[in-house]
């Protein structure tokens, strides 16, 4: 058996170098062609039954607004019923048909089976499952006090997304449906301050890659990773190191730097298009797909950047990251950030 791992070990790389070579040129020409393809045939969601989780802001929100644009049903999920009474109407307005709103935590398995089945005996069926729920921390994990006050983090964005996924499958099957969801670039980028958010998102990614093996033809997957996009997160809404949902800007400031700040409308429309399309992922603004390939071959530099922009140590104010001095020096911060990011006023009715 060792013997079978050495020779892997050493004719695996050259044969993979010279397989890309070949093929690669071809594969690319081939994604190409059927992206085209794809775009000329993308799905008309009209009178179909669209239900979208963390629904009452941010790119939720807006992704609601999309989907009625384009004469989608739709329900609607978030925990605040009055944000969420208030989205429904603005759908309406802008061309959906039927919205119905069901106040719900998809932490919770049992609110989530209650969203299913309200859905279900409203509209009968369930077209798209729009997995968009979510919540951050912005607190380096030494200085976290009580670390079981974070478990939240992934019970809502991962296990969240698992139950509703599990429930909604059954149905998604009978009409050939489609699975939305939002991860985020910080799946694959290793922010300081971020590190239990980064995971859960991360794990979104593997999940739902694994179930896309599992489950494709029947079901499509588009996994979503957005930049940093106009959200409550951006307002620099998360949980901090006692573990309570808090809003400080300057933390925020020190993530985000100078960094443009993507309208949640622009990122809404282009991952309803990217789902219609039936594209299997989306990373949006397109232009993070170079930190992509920035992280993936050179990671060292990537983690230098984090260390000497963003991290300082453990009971140091955030407003000595350089990347907060740049920020406050330039003052970009009015051009790069959607005017909605700079209050720090938040609906938690």
């Amino acid at each position: 058996m060792e013997l079978i791992q050495s020779f892997l070990n050493l004719v695996a790389p050259p044969f993979t170098v010279v397989s890309l070579g070949l093929l690669l040129p071809h594969y690319v020409i081939f994604k190409y062609f059927f992206s085209l393809v794809r775009g000329l045939f993308s799905e008309d969601v009209a009178g179909k039954v669209v239900l979208i989780t963390g629904a009452s802001s941010g790119i939720g929100e807006n992704l609601a607004y999309e989907y009625a644009k384009r004469g989608a049903q739709l329900a609607l999920v978030a925990r605040r019923e009055s944000s969420l009474e208030e989205a429904a109407e603005a759908a309406r307005y802008y061309g959906s048909p039927e919205v119905i709103t069901i106040a719900g935590d998809v932490s919770d398995l049992s609110d989530c089976r209650r969203i299913i089945d309200d859905t279900m005996n409203h509209f009968g069926r369930l077209d798209h499952l729009v997995n968009n729920a979510g919540i951050a921390n912005m607190t380096l994990f030494e200085e976290i006090i009580d670390i079981t006050s974070f478990k939240q983090i992934m019970e809502t964005n991962y296990w969240g997304s698992v139950y509703m996924t599990w429930l909604s499958i059954p149905y998604l099957k009978n009409r050939g449906g489609k699975i939305i969801v939002v991860s985020s670039a910080a799946a694959w980028l290793p922010s300081p301050r971020m590190s239990i958010y980064n995971a859960s998102k991360a794990a979104l990614r593997s999940f739902f890659e694994t179930l896309r093996v599992e489950m494709s033809p029947e079901i499509g997957i588009t996994v979503v990773t957005p930049g940093f996009v106009e959200s409550e997160i951006t307002k620099g809404k998360a949980l901090y190191s006692h573990g309570r949902m808090e809003v400080h800007q300057d933390v925020r400031d020190v993530l985000v730097g100078a960094i443009p700040v993507e309208t949640a409308a622009a990122c809404a429309k282009a991952i309803v298009r990217s789902a219609c399309r039936g594209d299997r992922y989306l990373t949006e603004p397109s232009w993070y797909n170079a930190v992509y390939y920035l992280k993936a071959l050179c990671p060292e530099v990537v983690e230098w950047c984090y260390r000497i922009l963003v991290y300082t140590t453990p009971g140091t104010s955030a407003a000595e990251a350089l990347n907060k001095q740049i920020l406050d020096l330039t003052g970009a911060k009015t051009a790069m950030y959607p005017p909605s990011i700079h209050s720090v006023e938040i609906n938690d009715d």
